[in-house]
């Protein structure tokens, strides 16, 4: 009986069991944001009371079995934790909301994604919201002020122009020191294919609008995945994709204008009469002066008007945009599609910006295992562009005009200086109004950047990904001069037409697996190996045409006489291959190590290939003990990183030996042209970076604290060798560069309620150092110039391009001479008024040692305010034109106004000297046109309104919002030029910086805007 009541005790306990276990079920689901729908990695999946739990994967998404009744409880540091039963469920899809999105938020890391959490290297990451709506045409104005260590500077107003990104400090004296750009995996070109030193900015074919994230790799950890061309720093840019769930109709408009930020005060026609008189009294040179006079002013009465062709040169600048996109889809398949149309004239006469863009992506699960996709966006820009600074035909250079030269020639009814007649001295200069009426300079580009992909997953933690992506820019530069801008161009005596057409062929593929495992409860391990391939081919063809019969034929078919033509072909390739490994342990302790081998047919035969490491570690401190109680102190975490990176972005055929081909008597012959280096390679650079994380207050205010030491070797160089070689100079690797510096960002949510108002801002300081360059036999070392009159130099011991020049000492009170520091021993601060005799000496840097910004945000009851200032700071800017507009009267230009605080014997405190026609008193190179460039910049205010829900139901929208912004609406500046954001286009290269050459300033843009959603 004892047996048969333990049989059935124990069928009992095998049938509680088994129905126990028949209870159990398994439950799926993907766990999001609450703010952006974006996919969280390592949420903590648990089913409550036991030891059941597993980690999201790369996508989001889990799997647990579970009993019936459980609880599943979804918790991640930083996250608001969430409990849901079970009940008859089998999938649970969650949004998690975040007290800090900084910490939890996904950043793209190149060939993959983390959260900023466990992220060891140093990424800035800047969102869709702060690229919205900001008018201008390329995407990179939107990062000013916005990204610790990241420098930008737009260089001029002119629309569509080359804007200078420097991450982290100018890298290279010789190569390019622009960042990496990579547009949803594909590196795209941006080369300046421009035909003259006016360059372009191809990034400018990008819509801004449809860009969802920029991520800006700054450290070698963060960047050696791209390896030999991360130096610079790696800017990814990641489009808007579409989310399963309804479709969403986007519509934009938006309208605006702008103007110059600043004019300059010049003198009027009577002070320039007066100013000139008591110049050429001084050097006995009325009669020359009279001369100058009257064939300035065109038969007209001088000095009766005063003809401003400062406002002359500068026009109305409307601006208009229209954007539309549409994105939704289901759990299979996804789509954004979008097209935008921008018209937009510059502050400029004739500079204006047209573009048509289009975009298409496309994702779709085609089963459990298999991905495949596509982006796709198709632009077409034309550019009316205006000459480089230094052509006498570019409109800013108008300003040298005498103010007593009036417009209109009273005596043809034609703008002033117009052929036929006194064409050839009237005005006193070229006139830039002949070449912007009958002159057309045009640029014309079509821009297809697109990909696809395929991704395999093996398992939930193991995938391989494929992606080909092309990047096919076509540019076609058409320019005509007209017969009456013969004065300026020599050629064009019955009209000079030019066209040039460059195409860019990039092809890229990336091949990738990608591994994401949680093993137990302390080990997480995500890792990347693959390959990539990139080839680019550069194809130009030029065409020169003269002898039009008319103005009104403008293309080179019409030309009745060829007079130049010209076709080249270039390409270069790169084939890489790529390892990155993430280990966390116990959530706290993280370690990251990368490496990538490329290989470039840039350099020799002994050195094509180089090996870039990287490796960095993170201890989240908070997550410690003797943390985990502190009410104040929410999040800590010290990382550190070390790694190499390289530059490859130089000509492509430095390494070879090259021969030109070369006639003589109509025969035809080649001869040597450069001399080869097979032993060239890489600009390599090792850098260290020391990081904190921190959070305070709950997140409430959070940021990040880094020092960094960039060194870079082996800097790419022309050099001079000896004649025996029968060359004269060669492309070796020879010199060093330091870069070094700090960071520090704050974010704080200041008021939270009804009422937000939220904090971020960011400083960055950057040391410049020339460490080594060529040295001559002597071993002395041998200075690199560049700019404008040679003042810029690359020197050891001083920052890159620093002002070599004689230094400025005033006026001589005793008789109006300009003054010169000797300076010709040290400490040597006597003067004289001969420049010869004085000593050039450094005297300033074109690069800020402090540069950063501050955005205020607030909102309330469906009003939004945000307000941005940028600036930089201790640097300066050599002001080219100063010795023509500041010219003691030396010349005939138009000078500023400031100048007539002049000399005199009743006026011996004057801050000029005495005006002294023909004189030279005061125009030697110096650093008289050397000025103090640091700013502040109101850079955006933007204000808007969101129309409430009720009020939306009845018009059957889901979204409305009016809005006004303004840009660069005030400027704080001890500058004395136009702008003190400023390079000129007029001279290129990393040596001739901080240069200022009738420079167009920055617009000042108003704009009104509407945005519908349905």
């Amino acid at each position: 009986m004892r047996r048969l009541l333990h049989l059935c005790f124990l069928v009992g306990a095998l049938l509680s069991g088994y129905s126990t276990i028949a209870q159990d079920r398994v439950v799926t689901g993907k766990v999001t944001s609450s703010e952006d729908g974006t996919p969280l990695v390592g949420v903590s999946v648990q089913a409550k009371g036991t030891s059941r739990g597993v980690n999201t994967d790369a996508t989001g998404t889990y799997r647990l079995s579970v009993p019936a009744n459980a609880t599943l409880v979804f918790s991640f540091i930083g996250m608001i934790t969430q409990e849901i039963a079970v009940g008859n469920q089998t999938q649970i899809d969650v949004q998690l909301g975040s007290n800090s999105r900084e910490l939890t938020e996904v950043v793209v890391t190149g060939f993959g994604s983390q959260i900023k959490r466990d992220v060891t290297g140093n990424i800035a990451k800047v969102d869709s919201k702060k690229l919205e709506n900001i008018p201008n045409p390329s995407f990179e104005a939107a990062l000013q002020g916005n990204a610790a260590g990241v420098q930008i500077t737009q260089g001029n107003g002119k629309l569509g122009q080359g804007i200078s990104v420097r991450v982290r400090g100018t890298s290279s004296i010789s190569a390019s020191s622009q960042p990496l750009y990579v547009v949803d995996g594909v590196p795209i070109n941006t080369q300046n294919l421009s035909n003259n030193t006016a360059p372009t900015n191809p990034i400018a074919d990008l819509n801004p609008q449809d860009i969802e994230s920029l991520e800006i790799l700054k450290d070698a950890s963060a960047g050696a995945i791209y390896g030999a061309r991360a130096a610079n720093g790696v800017v990814l840019i990641t489009t808007k994709r579409g989310k399963a769930g309804k479709t969403n109709v986007n519509v934009g408009f938006q309208y605006g204008s702008s103007k110059p930020t600043r004019l300059r005060d010049y003198m009027t026609a009577e002070q320039w009469l007066s100013y000139f008189r008591v110049a050429a009294a001084n050097t006995n040179s009325t009669n020359s002066l009279n001369t100058i006079i009257n064939r300035s002013a065109a038969g007209t009465t001088p000095g009766a008007a005063t003809y401003d062709w400062q406002k002359a040169a500068f026009q109305d600048a409307p601006f208009s945009q229209t954007d539309l996109n549409i994105s939704g889809g289901n759990e299979k398949t996804k789509f954004y599609i979008s097209g935008q149309y921008l018209d937009q004239k510059g502050i400029l006469i004739k500079n204006s910006l047209e573009r048509f863009s289009g975009r298409l992506n496309l994702d779709h699960k085609a089963n459990n295992w298999l991905s495949i996709g596509m982006n796709m966006s198709l632009a077409r820009t034309l550019q009316n562009r205006v000459s480089n600074d230094n052509a006498f035909s570019t409109p800013m250079q108008a300003v040298a005009i005498p103010p007593i030269t009036p417009l209109i020639d009273p005596r043809t009814g034609l703008t002033s200086g117009t052929p036929p007649g006194t064409s050839a001295n009237f005005p006193i200069y070229y006139n830039p109004f002949i070449s912007a009426k009958y002159s057309d300079y045009k640029t014309l580009v079509f821009r297809n950047i697109s990909n696809v992909y395929g991704q395999v997953d093996f398992t939930k933690w193991l995938s391989f990904r494929s992606e080909l992506g092309v990047d096919l820019l076509n540019q076609n530069e058409n320019t005509y001069y007209g017969t009456q801008t013969v004065r300026n161009i020599s050629g064009a005596v019955n009209g000079l037409g030019e066209s040039r057409y460059s195409q860019v062929m990039n092809y890229n593929t990336n091949n990738y697996f990608s591994f994401n495992k949680a093993i137990g409860d302390l080990h997480s391990i995500t890792a990347t190996l693959g390959m990539s391939y990139q080839e680019t081919r550069i194809d130009e063809n030029f065409v020169e045409g003269q002898q039009f019969p008319s103005d009104a034929y403008r293309f080179i078919a019409s030309a009745a006489d060829i007079t130049g033509g010209s076709s080249t072909r270039s390409r270069f390739s790169f084939l890489s291959y790529f390892l990155r490994a993430n280990y966390k342990f116990a959530d706290k302790y993280l370690v990251g190590l990368s490496g990538r081998v490329d290989g470039s047919s840039r350099f020799g035969n002994d050195s094509k290939y180089g090996f870039f490491p990287a490796i960095s570690g993170g201890w989240i401190l908070s997550e410690e003990k003797f943390l985990q109680e502190s009410k104040a102190l929410s999040f800590l975490k010290l990382r550190a990183s070390y790694g190499l990176t390289g530059n490859a972005e130089i000509t492509n055929f430095p390494a070879l030996g090259l021969w030109s081909s070369s006639g003589y008597a109509g025969v035809a012959g080649q001869s040597p042209s450069q001399l080869r280096n097979q032993d060239l390679k890489w600009e390599t650079t090792t850098q260290t970076d020391i990081g904190l994380d921190y959070g305070i207050l709950n997140n409430r205010i959070n940021g990040e604290i880094d020092y960094y030491v960039k060194n870079t070797n082996d800097l790419l160089l022309s050099v001079n060798v000896p004649g025996t070689a029968g060359f004269s100079t060669q492309v070796r690797n020879i010199g060093k560069m330091q870069n070094k510096g700090f960071e520090f960002t704050l974010n704080s949510q200041n008021l939270i309620g009804a009422f937000k108002w939220t904090t971020s801002l960011n400083i960055s300081n950057n040391k410049n150092r020339v460490v080594e360059i060529d040295k001559s036999p002597s071993g002395e070392p041998v200075p690199i110039t560049g700019g404008f009159d040679q003042v810029n130099r690359a020197y050891p011991g001083q920052p890159l391009g620093a002002f070599y020049m004689i230094e400025y000492a005033g006026v001589d009170k005793a008789n109006g001479d300009a003054l010169y520091y000797r300076n010709d021993t040290e400490g040597d601060r006597t003067t004289t008024n001969d420049p010869n005799e004085a000593q050039r000496v450094f005297v300033g840097s074109p690069l800020p040692t402090w540069f950063g910004g501050i955005t205020n945000t607030f909102s309330y009851a469906g009003f939004d305010l945000s307000i941005l200032f940028n600036g930089q700071f201790g640097n300066k800017v050599y002001m080219a034109g100063g010795k023509f507009e500041r010219a003691s009267g030396d010349y005939f230009d138009n000078h500023l106004a400031s100048e007539l605080d002049y000399w005199t014997p009743e006026n011996p405190n004057a801050s000029t000297p005495q005006p002294r026609l023909f004189g030279a008193n005061g125009t030697a190179v110096s650093s008289r046109y050397l000025s103090n460039a640091s700013y502040v910049r109101l850079r955006n205010v933007s204000v808007g309104y969101t129309i409430p829900k009720t009020v939306l139901n009845r018009l059957k929208v889901d979204r409305l919002r009016v809005y006004f912004l303004a840009q660069n609406l005030l400027t704080f500046t001890k500058y004395t030029g136009w702008d003190p954001e400023v390079s000129t286009d007029a001279v290129s290269g990393n040596i001739a910086a901080g240069q200022d050459f009738y420079s167009a300033p920055q617009a000042k843009t108003l704009t009104v805007g509407l945005q519908i959603g349905f």
